[in-house]
């Protein structure tokens, strides 16, 4: 079965997972190409997939999907479609992410035909400390491995004319799923002395957490904070913090190189 259109559906506050979604897409040859970016806001109202190759892509957060990410995912529907869905974490492990988001889509009326795990930089990533975690991922070879996929992809569907054919697809992960411990709430700062009030911080935070407060300073609300540091990573003039012990933890663990992990 040969398909006119891809459609990449994403969560990605730091891009790594809308990166690995581009990739695979362009990687299939399918040139028409329709994109749900779901990081910033949950769609108005249900979103009706049919006669396309979906691509699903989100961040793994503690080994699960992230929780808003699954959230806004909601809204999708799919009618039958063939998906592949794809996890991207920061180099330690997705444990039951993949699984979990195989198993959403199936529940939400697409049907898995692949599914893919690679490898995108750590929101705690420290590389000014000498702590770096998957920094700078993925990479060329990632995005490579990430075409090579789509292409795989695309061929195991030319030889069928309905995903239904296809067996079930199997993933690794458990179920029922990891079960994740109560977050501390938690979130950057800013430091005055270089902070210039562009306000960029607060458009790009996927949850609105980050505001101007009552002293007139950039500060973010912990309750609301995902930790994602989309507003550390891309703050021009630098200005964002978010210090954590775990950093050292997961770089002195962690610092080998993972590489993506697909099914098909």
């Amino acid at each position: 079965m040969k398909y006119e259109t891809v459609h990449i559906v994403y969560f990605s506050p730091t891009r790594t997972s809308a990166k690995i979604a581009g990739a695979i897409a362009k990687g299939t040859g399918i040139r028409a190409q329709v994109e749900t970016d779901l990081t910033y806001e949950a769609p108005d109202s249900e979103i009706r997939i049919e006669n396309a190759l979906v691509i699903v892509a989100v961040p793994v957060y503690g080994g699960r999907v992230a929780e808003t990410a699954m959230e806004r995912l909601q809204t999708i529907e799919g009618n039958g479609s063939a998906v592949v869905p794809v996890v991207v974490y920061g180099n330690r492990d997705y444990e039951d992410a993949l699984r979990e988001l195989t198993d959403f889509t199936r529940n939400a009326g697409f049907i898995p035909v692949a599914a893919g795990t690679f490898i995108g930089e750590h929101s705690y990533s420290r590389p000014d400390l000498g702590m770096p975690l998957a920094a700078g991922r993925p990479d060329a070879d990632d995005l490579a491995a990430a075409g090579s996929f789509g292409k795989a992809v695309a061929e195991k569907l030319a030889f069928v004319s309905s995903p239904e054919e296809l067996p079930p697809l199997t993933v690794k992960g458990n179920f029922p799923y990891k079960v994740k411990g109560p977050s501390t709430p938690a979130a950057p700062v800013t430091k005055e002395e270089l902070c210039t009030r562009c306000g960029h911080c607060m458009e790009i935070c996927p949850t609105r957490a980050v505001a101007v407060n009552e002293a007139g300073e950039i500060a973010s609300d912990k309750l609301l904070c995902i930790k994602c540091c989309a507003c550390v990573k891309e703050c021009p003039e630098e200005a964002r913090l978010f210090d954590t012990p775990y950093t050292a933890m997961l770089f002195n663990n962690f610092k080998a190189r993972r590489v993506p992990d697909t099914f098909i």
